[in-house]
């Protein structure tokens, strides 16, 4: 995490098979490194464990592109995966066009990295002893890291398996996927007991703002209820969350996701990188996970073409991740104009403002550049900017919070509260109040989260929930009863004899 690096060794391995290569590397000694029996037996150790838990969750990119934010991304209708061609990170560009499989490789390290922060939670679940008030509270962040990183799975691939400790290697071909049900009940479970011992934000000094905390463990409760649709037990989630005063709006988007508002007022849950590792291009570590965000570069306007504004920081990039027109006319429709500069610019707008765009036709390009998670050069540094940048990923904010409320509210027929949290995201945008009710309302909370949550990651599991995914979707080569859910990756079937979803 920011300013703190972990200093132990920490050794990877596959959650369901140890290959043998893997295994006589495990059967060495390694100088230095404590027997797992004698670690987990103080604060440090636990600390130190905990810690790794969280590093685990920045490994976006880990010796390969394989960002799950961009997996979640390119599968809703908001942006193309850009790039120079489609042969550009063809993992990227078969998930913007829904023509991917169980070998992708994007989803098969999506999902070895949710198992591999999983496996880590597990060791301090497990062999931590809640001897101190600090241990307490450290089993308490990993388990609510093991259920965050359950609900990835579940809400992306459905049936999973549900491991929560060490698998003995005679059972890595019989442990199988567990039913949703279970994997839901699990979360659950890992959720109500860490809200017990976890501290609300205001409680955690500077130092420790990354960690999680009761509010973002009663949100995700929530989000857990939300998507069963247990709207009553939701609501009461969320208020629990609303109603702590630990939370409020930025005064814009633009803000909330600035680097002055890492860990601000609007924030639940953030994983955070790094300005300060100092990387060029001889020692960026391309081989391993760097401690920066390197999808930032990615998602920059692509540099071939592209010109900055004289008084804008949006700095070029490698031209992934690109607005659909779509989006942008959801915008317009909706006159939603201040929130939508924040997040969309169109080569118009660029052009006005004195930079340029010298590629109308450049590839996946429809017109606009994305600015929720732009490359600005004000959350770089070192001495090559497009290697060091520190956006940290923001994973439950308070606007979703009362957007999900609203829906919760709604679904559990209280129409009033619903519409209220509705109009506290809208009237932080400048828009006027919506006073309907029935299925408008209903209409009214899906525009607001496509419009105030574009490029967060929600548009494709929101979409696939309601049921309309393929109405939305259906365009762009989604197919229903296939793509509800991901594939579970090819390695995983052959190896540790894991059913496939249907179709794939």
């Amino acid at each position: 995490m920011k300013n703190y690096f972990i200093k132990s060794t920490i050794v990877c391995l596959s959650v369901l098979l140890l290959t043998g290569s893997c295994k006589k590397f495990l059967d060495q000694d390694v100088p230095g490194a404590f027997p797992e029996q004698d670690f987990y037996q103080t604060d440090e150790d636990v600390l130190q464990a905990v810690t790794a838990t969280y590093d685990m969750m920045q490994a976006h990119y880990n010796t390969n592109w394989g960002s799950l934010y961009m997996i979640k991304v390119l599968l809703s209708d908001e942006s193309n995966a850009g790039g120079n061609d489609a042969g550009d990170q063809p993992g990227y560009q078969t998930l913007d066009n829904y023509t991917f499989d169980a070998t992708n490789d994007k989803i098969r390290d999506a999902w070895r990295m949710c198992y591999f922060t999983i496996y880590r939670a597990n060791k301090v679940i497990n062999r931590s002893e809640p001897a101190t008030d600090l241990r307490k509270r450290l089993i308490a962040e990993a388990r609510f890291l093991r259920a965050y990183n359950y609900f990835e799975l579940v809400s992306l691939w459905g049936d999973v398996p549900l491991v929560l400790d060490d698998i003995p290697p005679a059972e890595y071909t019989s442990t199988g996927r567990k039913p949703k049900a279970d994997v839901y009940a699990q979360i659950e479970a890992d959720l109500i007991a860490a809200i017990a011992d976890l501290p609300v934000k205001s409680d955690y000094g500077p130092d420790d703002k990354y960690r999680a905390s009761k509010g973002a463990a009663q949100a995700l409760l929530g989000k857990t209820y939300l998507y069963q649709e247990r709207w009553a037990e939701a609501a009461t989630a969320f208020e629990n969350v609303i109603t702590s005063q630990e939370y409020s709006l930025a005064s814009s988007v633009g803000a909330a996701f600035s680097r002055s508002q890492e860990f601000g007022q609007e924030s639940l849950f953030e994983i955070s990188y790094t300005t300060e590792r100092n990387y060029d291009w001889g020692n960026f570590p391309w081989g391993a996970q760097p401690e920066s965000n390197i999808h930032i570069q990615l998602m920059g306007p692509r540099g071939d073409f592209y010109t900055k504004a004289p008084a804008d920081s949006l700095i070029a990039g490698w031209g992934f991740n690109l607005p659909k027109q779509k989006l942008w006319d959801a915008y317009i429709a909706a006159g939603d104009v201040n929130r939508r500069r924040q997040i969309v610019m169109s080569d118009d707008e660029l052009i006005a403002a004195g930079g340029n765009w010298t590629n109308p036709t450049a590839y996946d390009f429809e017109g606009f550049f994305q600015r929720k998670y732009g490359a600005f050069q004000t959350q770089t540094g070192g001495p090559i900017g497009e290697l060091n940048y520190g956006t940290n990923w923001r994973h439950i904010r308070f606007a979703d919070v009362l957007l999900m409320a609203a829906e919760a509210n709604y679904r559990n027929s209280n129409e009033t509260k619903a519409r209220d949290y509705l109009n506290d995201v809208r009237d932080r945008a400048g828009l006027p109040d919506v006073n309907s009710s029935g299925t408008a309302l209903f209409d009214a909370i899906v525009r607001e989260r496509q419009l105030e949550l574009a490029f967060e990651g929600f548009r494709y599991t929101d979409l696939v929930r309601w049921g309309l995914a393929s109405a939305e979707l259906g365009s762009l080569g989604y197919q229903a009863n296939k793509h509800n859910v991901l594939p579970i990756p090819d390695f995983d079937v052959r190896s540790a004899l894991l059913p496939q979803n249907p179709n794939y």
